[in-house]
């Protein structure tokens, strides 16, 4: 009797040994990390992206921004103009905005006096340009990693987009390996 308790209380220590050893696991799977899938090109989405990424960065988190499809607009560089592209890569081109100062409201865009309003009240409220939010950004090492696929699909290239220091380029696997990782993931 005695020596089947004994079994018992080593088969109880070992179950419980397991058990710590998962919730250590569990524990230490997450980072303090966000990972934000931004696919809008809208300003106020793209905005807001920004501002969660900035504030979530000051406090402290890692910050990982995905851009992938419409949201590309707001990386291409106004000033820049490679050469090579395809009919249809020129036509993406032509007829999407070109830059994050061209992109238009997702609600009240009012034939593009939308935007120039929500910029008014943004500097008469001491709000940061959305130049100065992709400033800020890379300061505070904000990671803003390029969808290749969207970027092939679209007609990009590499050399059209913003001079930004912690800009790369990876597919939608590296960003589910990431978001997998993260305590929390957003998708606007």
């Amino acid at each position: 009797m005695q020596e089947q308790l004994k079994q018992e209380v080593n088969q109880l220590q070992e179950q419980v040994e397991k058990l710590k050893k998962k919730i250590t696991k569990i524990e230490n799977s997450r980072k303090d990390q966000l990972s934000m899938a931004v696919v809008s090109g809208d300003l106020d989405k793209v905005m807001a992206s920004m501002i969660i990424g900035i504030a979530s960065a000051a406090m402290d988190t890692k910050v990982k921004m995905f851009f992938s499809f419409w949201s590309l607009s707001a990386l291409r560089d106004p000033k820049k103009s490679p050469k090579g592209k395809d009919f249809i890569s020129k036509m993406f081109g032509f007829m999407l905005p070109k830059g994050k100062n061209s992109l238009k409201l997702s609600n009240m865009n009012m034939c593009g006096m939308g935007p120039v309003m929500i910029k008014y009240l943004m500097r008469k409220n001491n709000v940061l340009s959305l130049d100065d939010m992709f400033k800020t950004a890379g300061e505070l090492g904000i990671e803003i990693i390029v969808c290749e696929m969207s970027m092939g699909l679209m007609g990009f290239k590499k050399e059209e987009f913003i001079d930004y220091p912690h800009l790369s380029y990876a597919g939608a696997a590296t960003f589910a390996a990431d978001a997998g990782e993260s305590a929390a993931q957003l998708f606007i």
